[in-house]
């Protein structure tokens, strides 16, 4: 890693760190390829990734990705484009793309691409199925794509099929993170030894400490979704940002992996009776109901605020997640939680005797 962070003082055995200016930006093939300051993105979360979450963040340095999946008409998605606009003051954002394993909800998200397109956006995060059937469209607008997947071999077929950049998660990641059973620095290690396109790691990941690991180990970026959920610019109800405040690093819990769909959330009661029916040999959607009905969640946990009820995709990550502050603040703490394992890292290695 080639800049200086804080400097540190030394205190008996310890080392503290001392308050300095950050740097500015710190460059990476990510930071290059978006345009971004610093290699943070916020990753497309569902109902949650809205245009003032997006634009916080963006205006932070880094890059978010509005999920075109939330809004529930095609004028609404394009109002959240006008206002991500707006309020990042012409600044590029992205727009996540997440095509699901049930095809027939898939028409969607090619009506939403045309519309981004229409509107400006040239930066995609796709996930879930592999990106084919936009890849044309994409690419005739000169657009950025970045994949997200679980498996190195899935990353490596993106890769193939012409994508700008890879997104890797572990099985750490909260909402989907596929039937990989890898975390998400192994995953890594493994995916750098077949990749030449920058590679973001997603997964677990809440504190400027890995960061710098992540980077160290040969990514260009992070992707982090958890410990923004506590964010003043979330659009939730406070009773849901509370309950992220009560949930630390192990309140998740994995459920239905049976349907090689598997799905992390916080441990509620609605997860617990998801896990229940698995347990007793549901093996199929519709015997799930609504219990996994996501406008379900987002009308009576993110709007009303009955915090036991719907699918609350969340990692362990959230345990650094302790207070509810500005997308700002987070990510200068992020930032200089970096910088500070980036300047003790530098001070390794061999020294003459």
């Amino acid at each position: 890693m080639s800049m200086d962070g804080p400097s540190l003082a030394t205190n008996g055995n310890h080392r503290c760190p001392v308050e300095t200016a950050l740097p500015d930006q710190y460059r990476t093939r990510i930071t290059d390829l978006l345009g971004i300051r610093w290699p943070l993105l916020l990753g497309g979360m569902m109902w949650l990734s809205d245009a003032c979450l997006v634009a916080a963040v963006v205006r932070a340095g880094g890059m978010g990705f509005i999920t075109a999946r939330s809004s529930s008409t095609n004028e609404q998605f394009r109002k959240q484009l006008h206002t991500c606009r707006d309020l990042t003051g012409g600044l590029p954002f992205g727009v996540n793309l997440t095509l699901s394993r049930r095809m027939q909800h898939n028409d969607i998200m090619l009506e939403r691409l045309h519309i981004a397109i229409e509107e400006g956006v040239r930066i995609f995060e796709t996930a879930g199925l592999p990106p084919t059937s936009l890849m044309p469209i994409l690419h005739r607008a000169s657009a950025i794509i970045i994949h997200k997947c679980a498996h190195v071999r899935h990353a490596v077929a993106a890769q193939k099929l012409g994508v700008d950049a890879v997104t890797l998660v572990g099985m750490e990641e909260g909402g989907h993170p596929g039937s990989n059973a890898l975390p998400t620095f192994l995953n890594g290690a493994y995916a750098l030894e077949q990749l030449h396109v920058p590679l973001v790691l997603g997964g677990g990941i809440g504190h400027g400490r890995q960061i710098a690991a992540a980077l160290a180990l040969g990514a260009d970026a992070v992707l982090m979704g958890s410990i923004f959920t506590l964010a003043q610019e979330v659009p939730a109800h406070e009773a849901y940002k509370q309950r992220v405040v009560a949930t630390d690093q192990h309140g998740t819990c994995a459920v239905l992996g049976s349907l090689g769909d598997t799905w992390r959330v916080i441990n509620n009661q609605n997860a617990r009776k998801v896990a229940a029916l698995e347990e007793a040999g549901a093996r199929s959607y519709t015997e799930f109901g609504d219990l996994i009905n996501g406008a379900r969640t987002n009308k009576l946990v993110y709007q009303d605020g009955q915090i036991e009820e719907g699918m609350l995709s969340m990692g362990p990550a959230v345990g650094f997640a302790r207070v509810v502050e500005p997308v700002a603040d987070i990510v200068e703490r992020l930032k200089r939680e970096f910088m500070e394992a980036n300047h003790r890292f530098q001070q390794m290695g061999p020294r003459e005797v």
